[in-house]
């Protein structure tokens, strides 16, 4: 059976081609020159170099496979750069599903995200835009929509939260900031997340591939157990072996910072990152018993891979 992978040189992109090599998948990559240098390509697979506006590359991807996986997404936008939630998110999805329809491939399975709505964020309208537009082609389709993902990068330029807020808030003098709405910081750090390993995201993708019961379902993936934003602080400082003080900070003057400073690479969230954050990400549902999966908890343990070069 042949998998075309879009997205795999990222973070979550990587494992889940990690794992369609374990269970003996032939694969179809696309990949950006500029992205070849970032990974070992497996030798038996067919890497077509191009990138999603390329139409002739996307029909060479898709060529002779059985199943699509979509898995291009982007956390921050650039588009001075070209690198924008429209292009990537929505219209990259949409040139895949009509090629898709064309060359008789109907197995396809989407990454977007927990919390997705039509008039969200610029991230959680493409994202929701994709699922429409896919949940009304003739495919048959599987969602995916996780929680925040974590677990060890394989690369320097893989964006994984954890790693990411060790590196932007921890390495700093400054205290943890717990964000709470309004003037008064009784909710501060309240919010809930509900964190699952990148491992367990690969494993349900790949096991949906041949799993009817999957086709035509959205997927709410997150881990056994949900944390506020201030247990999350706590966990990935004492995975870090860091001492980490937290101190109450209005969402608004973040907010205002930030959307004087998203523009700019260094400055480390944007306006609508911080708006997604502290609105909570939390799944209520439970699929690893339906996937035959054993669930890797958020916690120290698993957390080990902040310690390096701490």
């Amino acid at each position: 059976m042949k998998i075309a992978l879009f997205g795999a040189t990222g973070f979550v992109g990587s494992y889940i081609l990690d794992s369609l090599i374990n269970k003996s998948y032939n694969i179809s990559l696309l990949i950006r020159k500029k992205s070849k240098d970032k990974m070992v390509l497996p030798e038996s697979s067919n890497i077509v170099f191009g990138d999603i506006d390329d139409i002739d590359a996307i029909e060479q991807t898709i060529k002779g496979v059985d199943a699509i996986i979509y898995n291009i997404g982007i956390i921050r936008e650039f588009p001075k750069e070209g690198i924008t939630f429209q292009n990537l998110h929505f219209k990259g999805l949409q040139k895949c599903v009509d090629i898709a329809q064309k060359s008789g491939v109907n197995r396809f399975i989407l990454m977007s995200a927990n919390g997705v709505k039509e008039d969200g964020t610029k991230y959680q309208s493409t994202k929701y835009k994709a699922e429409e537009y896919l949940r009304n082609s003739k495919l048959d389709y599987t969602i995916f929509r996780p929680s925040l993902i974590f677990g060890s990068p394989r690369s320097k330029n893989h964006k994984e939260f954890c790693s990411q807020l060790k590196k932007d808030m921890f390495k700093i003098p400054l205290p943890a900031p717990l964000f709470y709405k309004g003037l008064l910081p009784f909710n501060a750090g309240n919010f809930m997340l509900s964190p699952i390993h990148v491992q367990n995201v690969a494993d349900f993708f790949v096991k949906s591939i041949n799993m009817q019961e999957s086709i035509g379902k959205t997927y709410n993936l997150g881990g056994k157990k949900s944390f506020n934003w201030s247990e999350i602080i706590d966990l990935i400082a004492e995975s870090s072996r860091i001492k980490k003080w937290k101190i109450p900070v209005p969402v608004f003057a973040l907010l205002l910072l930030a959307t004087l400073l998203e523009r700019f690479k260094f400055f480390p969230i944007t306006r609508e990152q911080l708006i997604m954050l502290v609105e909570g990400n939390v799944v209520n549902e439970d699929y690893f018993d339906d996937f035959n999966i054993d669930a890797i908890d958020f916690k120290v343990d698993n957390l080990s891979y902040l310690n390096r070069n701490n």
